[in-house]
């Protein structure tokens, strides 16, 4: 089941959201709108508003406040994908031209800056101190994981440590701050909100290792973007430390470079995709996983708690 029809009896708050974005990211420039519009109307599957809106429910739930939370996080996570595709000189962003592409580097740069701006701004209609703590923490965390990623770029010395701290910082950290938020905007008690934040984590690592694994097993339609496309970029992901264990991939991997030729890069992922890195990578995300649900079950009952349940789950199946 696709994730958007698990969580289908929230369309109605998503609605809300999805207007609320469209309204906050009007500019007084046409410039800036259109780009910063042609990013939001290129979809999406809205998971951390959804995360937003699931721990909301485990408190006092009132869409006309916790939107405010749910649409400063999505709008985070779309800033950040607007860096992300400069820094990876992307041109295709869920099969859709990126911004850095339809106008320059300059243009995207600014658009996320705004993008981000606009998400601080939002969120200031939530009057809790801890709720803005835990933003600036997750920025920071997040600016962290971008450098981290540019840094690392083609260096395969890389241990496995490395790559779990920047997954949780590019990926698995936002979403727990949406599960974590959106449950404080609900008045949530301390202990529970914790909880719901290390759920949103560890769903989070899951679905990084996931993606990372797609890149390399997934198609270009599937993906929204040439597949294999971490290893061009040079961005050392999970099958690819795994891979390297095996000394004669190891030899060939190291090797590429962001001079590498097309043949090399087909050459270099075909050992991936052969290897048992593939398999053993999903190994480690069903342990996060698993983790999430051990979780989940200590959560209060109610319809939220069944759907952070099936939505973990589902990840865990995506299509490979």
């Amino acid at each position: 089941m696709k994730l958007k029809m698990i969580y289908s009896f929230l369309n109605a708050d998503i609605n809300i959201i999805e207007k609320e974005l469209e309204d906050t990211i009007q500019a007084e420039s046409p410039l800036l709108h259109e780009a910063s519009l042609s990013l939001l109307q290129a979809g999406g599957k809205r998971l951390r508003p959804v995360f937003v809106l699931l721990g909301g429910k485990f408190g006092n739930y009132d869409i006309n406040n916790i939107k405010n939370v749910a649409v400063s996080l999505e709008l985070i996570h779309m800033a950040s994908l607007v860096h992300d595709d400069v820094i990876d000189d992307a041109d295709l962003r869920r099969g859709q031209p990126t911004i850095k592409s339809r106008w320059d580097n300059r243009i995207a740069m600014y658009t996320g800056d705004y993008i981000f701006a606009r998400a601080l701004d939002v969120l200031s209609n939530i009057n809790k101190p801890i709720a803005h703590q835990i933003l600036a923490h997750t920025l920071v965390e997040l600016c962290l994981g971008e450098i981290e990623q540019i840094e690392d770029k083609f260096q395969f010395n890389q241990n496995l440590r490395k790559y779990l701290r920047r997954i949780r910082r590019k990926t698995a950290i936002l979403i727990a701050a949406s599960c974590q938020l959106g449950a404080i905007a609900a008045d949530v008690e301390d202990e529970l909100h914790k909880k719901l934040y290390f759920i949103g984590y560890y769903i989070g690592m899951s679905y990084q290792i996931i993606d990372d694994v797609l890149d390399f097993v997934g198609t270009e339609k599937e993906l929204g973007k040439p597949a294999g496309g971490d290893l061009k970029q040079g961005n050392i992901t999970l099958p690819v430390l795994l891979a390297m264990e095996t000394p004669a991939i190891k030899d060939n991997l190291v090797k590429i470079t962001d001079h590498s030729t097309e043949a090399e890069i087909e050459r270099a992922l075909e050992l991936i995709k052969n290897s048992d890195a593939i398999d053993r990578s999903l190994t480690l995300s069903e342990l996060y996983l698993e983790k999430a649900l051990k979780l989940i079950a200590e959560l209060p009952q109610n319809r939220a708690k069944n759907l952070l349940r099936d939505i973990a789950k589902t990840i865990g199946k995506r299509k490979f």
